[in-house]
């Protein structure tokens, strides 16, 4: 079966192919540049709102720190050198001068067996542990050795109130009793029963048998403050003063230490000038993003918005409403409507009066909350400005792609009729030509006939 070659403009000579590229290129230009040039203006819309929406974003986070360590106020606790103790602040302190005294520290029980041949075996019978509130019992049917009976110990407390270790001594192995719990409610006692009677080797009653020795006696510790004293199994006492939590390193005893706790404005003033840094930057976006360059002549992403001239007009309106207020504790508006902080006047203004801080940029403070406000309605996820101009302008990135595939179906289209439409030329062209060609054939014999 023969097949059909077509070739494009055989009739009528002209590159049909070429030509119906060239018209479907005119046809598509001005249609396709409208949507490009339209999309790259939303794309940057978006770019510029998204930019807007993290700095801002970036400035209401500042605020919250802020507002937090304005409503918490912090303390600090200052120690001489050599106290004998230190002392870390915590929630619910306040401010005060307090005299502290260690006399004695809380130490763990620790016993210590007699020296034992390696591998002898110490004994069969049963070891009753105690230590605090934990209590042990452990069986040896057999004749255990000293680092056995060790790991058996071990094994039955699992490091809670007791544990065991060995120590090879020159003299031979011991076996070590610690108590894990500080102070004299851990202290130790060993029981030894039935058996051979060689574990009574063990034993250590404070009222009874003393077979092991006792390394380090266990002692709790006694502080004295302002006069008051006060007694504790451990080193580390949470519940004496308040909100501070003190921790014995040395006993001193007939000397007196001065434990004093004071404001710490140290995280306040960080956060302050956080604040102020991310507040500018979000004024600073605000600006650029709606900036006109005369001499260019040149718009930005979201020049003449009104979404953004209104956010300038209102952080512009209320903190310039508060002025007086921020100047008193060192924070000045710049003409270009940026603030900066004088760390120095901010220090003096807050212990003069540490509530002032707390008046304007607490919750519950006007400036704060004001601006909350402002950050809500722009940012909120649901309802927000930002978030609902976002949102309007990707439907209208999703409607232009669709305008592009419209506008590919329909030059689609368009090839396939003007192909159409030249194919049909050329056919009729061809058929001309051959009917002139067979015109001019019969012509030439008639002539030559007559002659």
């Amino acid at each position: 079966m023969a097949s059909t070659i077509n070739f494009s403009g055989l009739g009528s000579g002209i590159d049909t192919a070429s030509l119906v590229e060239q018209l479907v290129q005119a046809e598509r230009r001005p249609a396709e540049l409208r949507i490009n040039t339209t999309a790259s203006k939303v794309n940057a819309q978006l770019s510029a709102f998204g930019t807007l929406k993290s700095t801002l974003s970036s400035a209401q986070s500042a605020l919250e720190k802020l507002v937090g360590s304005a409503d918490t106020p912090s303390f600090k606790a200052s120690v001489p050198d050599k106290a004998g103790f230190t002392a870390t602040v915590a929630s619910g302190a306040t401010a005060g001068k307090h005299e502290i005294e260690v006399l004695s520290l809380a130490k763990a029980h620790k016993l210590t067996s007699a020296a034992f041949a390696k591998d002898a075996t110490v004994g069969t019978g049963k070891l009753e542990i105690s230590a605090g509130e934990n209590s042990y019992e452990i069986e040896f049917a057999e004749g255990a050795t000293l680092e056995e009976i060790a790991a058996a110990i071990n094994r039955a407390a699992g490091g809670k109130g007791v544990t065991a270790s060995i120590i090879n001594a020159d003299d031979g192995q011991h076996l070590v009793l610690n108590a894990t719990a500080a102070g004299t409610g851990g202290a130790l006692k060993v029981v030894a029963s039935g058996g051979d009677g060689g574990l009574a080797a063990l034993a250590y009653d404070p009222d009874g048998a003393q077979a092991m020795g006792e390394s380090v006696a266990a002692t709790d510790a006694q502080v004295r403050v302002d006069g008051f004293l006060r007694t504790s199994s451990s080193n580390t006492i949470s519940d004496l003063i308040p909100g501070v939590i003190l921790n014995l390193a040395e006993a001193k005893a007939n000397e007196k230490f001065a434990l004093t706790i004071s404001a710490d404005n140290s995280a306040l003033k960080a956060n302050l000038a956080s604040f102020a840094s991310m507040y500018n930057a979000a004024i600073s976006v605000l600006r650029s993003t709606s900036s006109y360059n005369a001499e260019t002549r040149t718009a930005s992403a979201l020049t003449g918005d009104s979404l953004v001239r209104s956010t300038q007009q209102q952080l512009r309106n209320l903190v310039g409403a508060h002025s007086v207020a921020l100047a008193d504790l060192g924070v000045t508006i710049a003409k270009d409507g940026t603030l900066s902080v004088d760390t120095a006047k901010a220090e003096a203004a807050l212990a003069d009066d540490p509530d002032a801080l707390r008046k304007l940029l607490g919750k519950d403070g006007n400036l704060a909350k004001g601006l909350d406000a402002i950050f809500d309605g722009l940012l909120d996820s649901n309802k927000g400005s930002i978030t609902q101009r976002t949102d309007s302008l990707n439907k209208r990135i999703s409607d232009l792609s669709d305008q592009m595939d419209a506008l590919d179906r329909r030059m689609e289209a368009l090839e396939a009729r003007y192909t159409a439409q030249f194919t049909a030329m050329d056919t009729l062209v061809a058929q001309l030509n051959s009917t002139s060609s067979y015109l001019a054939s019969a012509l030439a014999q008639l002539a030559g006939g007559n002659k």
